[in-house]
């Protein structure tokens, strides 16, 4: 019995230390399919997005999801240190290390506190190893203790750093293609600045080649929600996939070189992450994100601001291609992880996230409502 828990208790210990070197130290993704991190992520993921489903505000129901990111990653810490505690008191007792504490009988149970003082390195010492293996796993575990600490100071700010990375873009994009972020509101705030256009897109390719690495390797950040409830990184994503995708099917002047650049970075953030939390097979959404009669208000709107996008049946099928390389999966990350994907084309009477709780008074002193978007729209 005792050789059991002893292998049991090896093998505990060898799949937390290389759980937390892969997620915390290894800068890769792991594509290893059984894995603690895996299903822990799974195991509280669901029941949590399951009680989500329920409630019918969106505030709430954002507020809600915006707490798993950061707690999630805490309990993880916590599943670690368990384990870790867990594992070295089995050992020790398998080996029958003998121990010296208080009067009465020593059981599994003081193991256990042995194990959780010397990990936490606290040395009270009331219990106390005897023999040279015991004391030689209590100091084993107290190094190891010691050094878990130290990755959870030095991984907390590595997390939030790149967290703050990538909402700065997505809060600089509310000004331009507004809130939620769409095609045709970029296209049209930059429509008479192609060279601008060039350099966003530039811009967003960087920004999306920095969301695959830091996702990959610390994939718990595609669980953390933006500020405002109309605003995610898949969103952002998606309206600058949208965009690159318009700008390739073809837009008189604009900088197709970069849409082509983006689009290939993007896309293939897209692709790696839905292989990670979406492994089912992709599907299109449902309902049709850009229909017939929505892509003939998006071309209007932009002719209306002389932005000529391309209509011939090769055009269509250029963009019904481009389309299914990247609205699958982007509809897949959306479903498991409940983010709302941007729509082609704004809401006409929608305001951005700068102009919500803007209060102007006339000559009598009364709060006038602030302006509608489309009085705004000499701004840009």
């Amino acid at each position: 019995m005792r050789a059991v828990v002893a292998v049991m208790s090896v093998a505990l210990l060898a799949t937390v230390l290389l759980e937390a070197f892969e997620t915390v130290v290894l800068p890769r993704r792991v594509t290893r399919r059984i894995r603690l991190t895996r299903l822990f992520y799974r195991v509280t993921w669901r029941p949590w997005a399951a009680l989500a489903r329920r409630l019918g505000s969106r505030a709430r129901r954002e507020a809600y999801l915006g707490f798993f990111g950061p707690l999630s990653l805490l309990l993880l810490l916590g599943v670690w240190a368990g384990g870790l505690i867990l594992g070295f008191a089995m050992l020790q007792w398998a080996l029958g290390s003998p121990l010296h504490g208080p009067g009465g009988q020593i059981g599994f149970g003081t193991y256990v506190y042995l194990s959780g003082t010397t990990f936490f390195t606290l040395g009270l010492g009331d219990v106390t190893p005897l023999g040279p293996v015991g004391r030689a796993l209590t100091v084993g575990e107290a190094g190891v203790g010691f050094g878990f600490l130290a990755l959870v100071i030095g991984y907390l700010p590595v997390i939030y750093q790149a967290f703050s990375r990538r909402e700065a873009n997505i809060s600089l994009l509310d000004a331009r293609a507004g809130s939620p972020p769409s095609a045709t509101e970029l296209l049209r705030r930059h429509g008479q600045s192609m060279d601008e256009l060039g350099r966003l897109l530039r811009d967003w390719e960087r920004w999306s080649a920095d969301l695959l690495e830091s996702h990959l390797s610390y994939p718990v950040l595609c669980y953390y929600r933006s500020q405002h409830t109309n605003q995610s990184w898949l969103a952002a994503l998606t309206t600058i996939l949208d965009t690159s995708t318009l700008v390739m099917v073809g837009i008189e002047g604009a900088p197709t070189r970069q849409a082509q650049l983006t689009f290939a970075m993007a896309r293939h953030a897209v692709l790696d992450l839905a292989q990670i939390f979406a492994p089912g097979p992709p599907r299109a959404p449902d309902p049709d994100r850009l229909s017939p009669e929505l892509l003939r208000r998006l071309r209007a709107a932009l002719a209306a601001e002389a932005i000529m996008l391309r209509e011939d049946s090769a055009a269509e099928e250029r963009l019904s291609t481009l389309r299914r390389m990247y609205e699958p999966y982007v509809n897949a990350l959306a479903e498991y992880l409940l983010m709302a994907l941007p729509p082609w084309t704004p809401a006409t009477d929608a305001f951005d996230n700068w102009q919500a709780g803007v209060r102007v008074r006339n000559s009598a002193d009364t709060p006038v409502t602030p302006p509608c978007q489309s009085q705004e729209r000499a701004h840009f």
